[in-house]
């Protein structure tokens, strides 16, 4: 539930510029990139005075603990008059995780000019995540989870193949619910939802057969930027590619455009696609 969401991204401040993040109510191996991004935002929202969020570079480091709360300490560098600067770091069991710097402006006016939108099918047209379920097995653990992003795929599920396909992905996310106005939560369900589908991108034009392989991926840094204002709760066009993969690295791009056809978010990903062995 969207609710869910929201209460997970709500942090506890325990000290000045110290804030205590939960996590969910499920089994994991480890922590979703896509939420210690999003927390982590937060964190640094919660010491800016004014302006909303621009842009953010950050480092996944380690795994993150799923059984345990992650602290999230933010270091001021910068308060200026348009521009605010961040610096976030992610700790648990005592080492970083995760770190981002990220940068907040104050809007103003200036050149126009985007990217158009692909043209592609509505999301009302399209099946459901669950829909595109077929085996019981997957539905029962579709339907054990919260799932506060509903998605549309464009062309099926990404990882139902071992073919190998071109390196290009689309489909419609928004948040499965209504979100307050404030935009900065918007920017932050963004940020989480951002990590969902941009590793597939890259497995994409591989041949992969998962009962030879044994791999390891895992996302390596994320970066976004924020060009207008948008709302997550809206559908909003996942137009992902993958323009290099090689020595165990992959990079992916994405961009979200809302219904109107403006390109309001931008951001790129580096993964670990490191085989480890193939099996005999």
């Amino acid at each position: 539930m969207l609710s869910h969401l929201v209460d997970l991204l709500d942090l506890e401040q325990i000290e000045v510029n110290i804030f205590r993040g939960t996590q969910p109510d499920e089994e994991r191996q480890r922590v979703f990139g896509g939420q210690v991004a999003a927390q982590a935002l937060v964190a640094a929202g919660r010491t800016v005075e004014s302006g909303t969020v621009h842009s953010l570079h950050s480092y996944f480091l380690r795994p993150g603990d799923p059984s345990i709360p992650i602290l999230y300490e933010v270091d001021r560098i910068r308060d200026g008059r348009s521009f605010t600067t961040r610096r976030v770091v992610a700790i648990q069991h005592g080492r970083a995780i995760f770190n981002m710097q990220t940068s907040f402006h104050v809007a103003e006016e200036g050149f126009e000019h985007g990217f158009a939108m692909p043209e592609v099918p509505p999301p009302e047209d399209l099946p459901s995540f669950r829909d595109l379920l077929e085996s019981s097995d997957e539905v029962a653990e579709f339907d054990s989870r919260d799932h506060p992003i509903d998605m549309r795929f464009i062309g099926g599920l990404p990882w139902r193949t071992s073919e190998a396909r071109e390196p290009f992905k689309r489909l419609w996310i928004k948040a499965d619910g209504r979100l307050d106005d404030d935009p900065s939560l918007h920017a932050v369900v963004a940020t989480y939802a951002s990590d969902m589908s941009l590793f597939d991108t890259i497995l994409a034009p591989h041949a992969i057969d998962w009962n030879d392989v044994t791999f390891m991926g895992a996302s390596l840094d994320h970066c976004m930027w924020f060009h207008r204002p948008f709302r997550a709760d809206e559908w909003m066009l996942f137009d992902t590619d993958s323009p290099v993969a090689h020595g165990a690295r992959g990079l992916a791009r994405g961009f979200l455009f809302d219904r109107a056809g403006n390109l309001c978010v931008s951001m790129v990903q580096e993964g670990l696609t490191r085989i480890i062995r193939r099996r005999p």
